[in-house]
């Protein structure tokens, strides 16, 4: 990482992991997802495997409330297992989560999580800014494909996720939270980590994202009408 120290984090660890955000954007699993190729079970899945994920960021939560790195990134209404779960309750039948099975990327995903949590703070911050901006950016997208493919209530059961009802203004939430990483406190060297957890990241929804496409190969068919 050689860009200029007075270059704030922000954009270091955005621009730094951009080829790494890119490849997750442009996976085959989202594209025939958003292009209504795949069924309303592939959005089913790919709720349950995030369930996984968000569990072992937020489980971990509060045993970092305290800790002067990760803790004022913790806030409360980014929490996002108990809309995931009303959701897969919409999605799957209420009881149904008990018989969920993460897929073998899944769990590596959410044992990476879980590792830094205990660990190593700043790493679980790349963790935790991957997820939380993505959902409070691109996720949106998502949301209205899925309400207007599979009919959806607009922020309803289903999408409920990608609704974060305690953040009024989400482009100022976003600023907010830049500014926290900004002042990371931590050294350079500390930072660089940080950047290459950050990609690490990526990289693991990218694998994710390849094994849900392989689990749905055989059912991608031609986009729907409009």
């Amino acid at each position: 990482m050689d860009a200029p120290s007075s270059t704030p984090f922000s954009t270091l660890i955005r621009t730094a992991s951009h080829a790494q955000h890119t490849e997750a954007e442009n996976s085959a699993f989202i594209g025939d997802m958003l292009a209504g190729r795949l069924g309303v079970e592939a959005y089913a899945l790919y709720t349950e495997q995030l369930w996984f994920v968000y569990r072992a960021l937020e489980e971990q939560a509060d045993g970092l409330a305290g800790d002067p790195v990760a803790g004022p990134f913790l806030r409360t209404e980014l929490r996002r297992v108990p809309e995931l779960e009303r959701d897969l309750d919409h999605l799957r039948g209420p009881g149904r989560r008990a018989a969920a099975v993460p897929l073998p990327a899944t769990a590596a995903y959410a044992a990476r999580i879980t590792e830094v949590a205990r660990e190593w703070p700043a790493g679980y911050v790349a963790h935790h800014y991957t997820r939380y901006l993505g959902d409070l950016s691109g996720g949106q997208i998502i949301r209205s494909t899925a309400e207007k493919t599979w009919g959806f209530a607009r922020k309803g059961d289903g999408v409920r996720f990608y609704v974060f009802e305690g953040i009024g203004n989400p482009a100022a939430f976003k600023r907010e939270y830049r500014e926290l990483l900004d002042a990371l406190p931590v050294d350079d060297a500390e930072k660089e980590r940080v950047v290459d957890e950050c990609r690490r990241a990526f990289a693991l929804n990218t694998a994710l994202f390849r094994e849900l496409g392989d689990h749905f190969a055989h059912r991608v068919e031609g986009p729907l009408s409009a």
